[in-house]
């Protein structure tokens, strides 16, 4: 590995880094670990204030069976999936999670385009945007999402460090600013809602290093920018690296240097379930200017041990002026709180 991220580093960019489309937006079987990631806010229209957040998330992982096993099925991919459906007016999350071994046409990360399926939670590519599907505890949804937006390549052209060391890398790209059109059906009611949602796509070798755990936000700001900031801790709580982007209509996607990122937490919260002390409200500073992030309501802790080992908090969040005017909403996420995050 410490060979290969040297070579790599002594590559000119677009030879290490430049993305493929549409063979980037499907899976990379010969990673180490790779997620696809998707939140958003829905209401009873686009510019309605929303009502849900919702996440979905896939992660792929090299299975414990060799990948030349010849069963078709061998565990040579695992498949975990997260979803999560958070009512802002009850201040409630219900959330739901799976870990299956990879089967062809019902487990599956495909390669060359999105196309991943855990029995009937789903995410592929269609057209210009995405459908996904998903269910959890007295909830199900079903989502249109599309853009005529290019992806927005995280970091240096899609390679978004994450430390100083030259193994400390993902490939990465988001897409903002989905337009999306929902069917959710709750407790036996069925609605249809709309919204704006937020895809990323994910995948590495080596993610962390000795990093404990990170804090991240991709907002959908309501001018039709899109911010991404986040920031690696060490074991000792101080900052190990930091990065973001900031889309703008019309201007080239500016990426963001660790010493141009501030996160400062003004507020924390501490789980009833499991003692961790989550910072849910934030002070920000970076060159989209000066921020506060604040959560929708607090209860928002995933509990997935049953399948990527961790603890940890997703939710739906609004960004503010510095005078509290509204700016936008989108996704926080809170890790290594309750334990270090089992990634490579």
């Amino acid at each position: 590995m410490k060979r290969r991220a040297l070579l790599l580093a002594a590559l000119p960019l677009p030879a290490r880094a430049a993305m493929q489309f549409p063979a980037d937006f499907g899976a990379h079987p010969a990673q180490g670990i790779e997620w696809w990631y998707l939140t958003g806010l829905l209401g009873d229209g686009d510019n309605a204030p929303p009502r849900f957040g919702y996440q979905l998330t896939f992660f792929r992982l090299p299975g414990p069976a060799p990948a030349d096993h010849p069963s078709g099925l061998a565990a040579k991919q695992l498949l975990l999936g997260h979803v999560a459906l958070s009512d802002l007016g009850a201040r409630k999350q219900r959330h739901a999670q799976r870990l299956l071994r990879a089967l062809p046409g019902t487990v599956q990360t495909l390669t060359g385009d999105c196309d991943v399926k855990l029995r009937d939670w789903t995410l592929k590519r269609s057209g210009d945007g995405y459908r996904a599907a998903f269910n959890g505890p007295g909830f199900a949804l079903e989502l249109n999402l599309s853009t005529a937006e290019a992806p927005l390549l995280q970091g240096e052209a899609g390679l978004s460090r994450k430390g100083a060391n030259p193994e400390q890398f993902s490939h990465y790209y988001t897409r903002p600013q989905l337009t999306t059109q929902a069917t959710l059906t709750l407790d036996g009611q069925r609605s249809r809602l709309a919204g704006r949602s937020w895809l990323d796509h994910e995948w590495s070798d080596q993610y962390l290093g000795d990093t404990a755990g990170w804090d991240w936000l991709g907002i959908n700001l309501h001018d039709g920018r899109a911010l991404t900031l986040f920031q690696l801790r060490r074991k000792d709580g101080s900052r190990d690296w930091a990065g973001g982007s900031l889309r703008t209509p019309g201007q080239a996607d500016r990426s963001f240097a660790p010493e141009e990122v501030e996160m400062t937490p003004t507020r924390h919260w501490t789980s009833p379930a499991t003692g961790a002390r989550y910072p849910v409200e934030w002070r920000l500073k970076s060159p989209a200017g000066e921020m506060l992030l604040a959560t929708y309501f607090d209860v928002q802790e995933i509990d997935a041990r049953h399948s990527s080992g961790l603890v940890y908090w997703e939710g739906a969040s609004q960004l503010f002026d510095l005078q509290k005017r509204p700016l936008g909403a989108g996704y926080l996420e809170l890790t290594g709180y309750a334990g270090r995050p089992p990634l490579p």
